[in-house]
């Protein structure tokens, strides 16, 4: 039996979780919260391997993001594309334009398909959730950026940080031409410092609001100063610098923008931040107490703030596997269909204008967050509207897929991924009919197993059992609509 939370201390929840308490359960609950699902075989291979290593397998590197065609051809054309937009004419202006912004538009779109089949493989889904999270504190939108090579850019930064020293990310972040543009460093200057980046670097980044005052952002700004992208490239100009002396938390000194963050990460503050949104991430909606965090937090500090080693004894906790956090916890909406995929083992379908279509109706654009806070998460995900939106991606996923109903381009696409070797995009009769061969009672077993394993039997194992019973001529029909059934479940939209 898992333990509760409530009779650990702040230093027992942060130890390894003992050995014994290894199970089938805990690496399905392992799975469901630092991945998309727990599949059978990632959850076999666990149990055989251990907790630390499975961890260190996850965990000890980020895998490589090769960078699409479509963003390397926008960053080729930057320079050709700046020079139409600023020259000629107004209307030859306008549609330079209008030209970039949906070449933008197809290229982000081709790179969130790309990275969500990415996500989708069990064996990478951890490192790639965990870069959804990191991407989830250190925000940038296209909806203001307008330029999908520097989202490529900004989330490769990410990558390539993610599991190294949080300081060096915090300072890498400041030098994202994406972060620079969001939060308006491309505008401030020495004379005029703009306060966006400080204060979000310390309200929404790595402190957390209280940990530090109104004096403390418009004394760091200054020391941004300077920070500037062009065509996608960091640019520092001294000469927009204010190189004057400056006071932060308490400490005065001539200080460039590193300086700043090297300060951050001597508040106590900074290591309680993100342990903090690693618990409203993965663990629970509610806070934990202020002790649980601030022993994590310190312990981080003193480990010299590894994001790796944040990964490593979060999610190795006996307080991540406690009672309260065990399957109540809402899939967002990358996570539902993600582990829909993985559930049902198929790829996602290279078609931008259904998939991501989808996922916006839900509530969740990869690289498009709703403002510089993220995605507020758990129960703001449900409601009639996107429960509506899950039940119609389900549909989508047990039907045959429409060929007739795609475009030229969606058809090529689609005929591109099956040269590769990509197929089963979605669950049809065909792939139905060998559960449809099976006695009702070992039908619905395998069902469930499926779509809700680990979960009680009843009452869903003998009421599907005799809906399967009552099949009659169309049991590949009737297998559907079980399965359909369970995915629509109350019990399936939590993990």
């Amino acid at each position: 039996m898992p333990e509760k939370l409530s009779t650990l201390s702040p230093a027992e929840a942060w130890q390894p979780l003992p050995a014994r308490q290894w199970d089938e359960a805990a690496a399905r609950h392992l799975f469901q919260r630092i991945g998309f699902s727990a599949t059978p075989a990632e959850t076999a291979r666990a149990l055989k391997d251990g907790l630390l290593p499975t961890l260190k397998r996850h965990f000890g590197q980020m895998p490589a993001f090769a960078k699409p065609k479509l963003i390397a051809e926008l960053e080729a054309d930057a320079p050709e594309l700046f020079r139409r937009m600023n020259r000629g004419d107004p209307e030859q202006k306008r549609l330079a334009a209008q030209d970039a912004r949906e070449r933008s538009r197809e290229a982000l779109g081709d790179m969130t398909i790309r990275w969500l089949d990415q996500a989708s493989r069990p064996e990478l889904s951890p490192a790639e959730k965990w870069l959804l999270f990191l991407s989830d504190v250190w925000v940038v939108s296209i909806e203001k950026v307008k330029n999908s090579a520097l989202i490529y850019q900004h989330q490769d930064l990410i990558r390539r940080f993610a599991l190294g020293s949080a300081p060096n990310l915090a300072k890498a972040m400041s030098r994202s031409p994406a972060m620079i543009v969001y939060l308006d460093l491309q505008q401030s200057q020495r004379e005029a410092p703009n306060e966006n980046f400080a204060r979000e670097l310390f309200e929404l980044f790595t402190l957390g609001e209280g940990h530090y005052t109104e004096a403390d952002i418009k004394q760091a700004a200054r020391a941004f100063t300077g920070y500037r992208q062009r065509a996608g490239e960091f640019i520092y100009n001294p000469r927009q610098h204010d190189s004057g002396r400056m006071t932060v938390f308490g400490h005065a000194g001539h200080y460039t923008g590193d300086d700043v963050i090297d300060l951050v990460f001597k508040q106590p503050a900074a290591g309680t931040f993100l342990p903090k949104e690693m618990v409203r991430f993965y663990l629970s909606d509610t806070p934990l107490p202020v002790a649980y965090t601030d022993a994590l937090g310190a312990a981080w500090a003193r480990g010299g703030y590894s994001l790796g080693g944040l990964a490593a004894a979060f999610f190795g906790s006996r307080a991540f596997f406690a009672e309260e956090f065990r399957g109540n916890y809402i899939k967002g909406p990358v996570q539902f269909y993600l582990g829909l995929l993985q559930d049902l083992d198929l790829r996602v379908a290279p078609l931008p204008r259904r998939v991501l279509g989808a996922l916006r109706q839900m509530g969740q654009m990869p690289f498009d967050p709703p403002n510089v806070r993220g995605w507020v998460g758990g129960r703001a995900w449900i409601n009639s509207a996107t429960l509506a939106v899950r039940h119609q991606v389900i549909n989508a996923l047990l039907s045959p897929l429409n060929e007739d109903a795609l475009n030229g381009d969606e058809q090529h696409a689609l005929a591109n991924a099956r040269t590769e070797g990509v197929t089963h995009f979605t669950l049809g009769p065909e792939q139905l009919k060998p559960l449809a061969l099976l006695p009702s009672a070992q039908a619905a077993q395998q069902l469930l197993a499926r779509a809700l394993p680990g979960r009680p039997a009843e009452p869903f194992g003998s009421q599907l059992e005799k809906f399967l019973a009552r099949g009659g001529a169309r049991p590949e029909a009737a297998v559907r609509a079980a399965l359909s059934a369970l995915l629509e479940s109350p019990d399936y939209q939590l993990c």
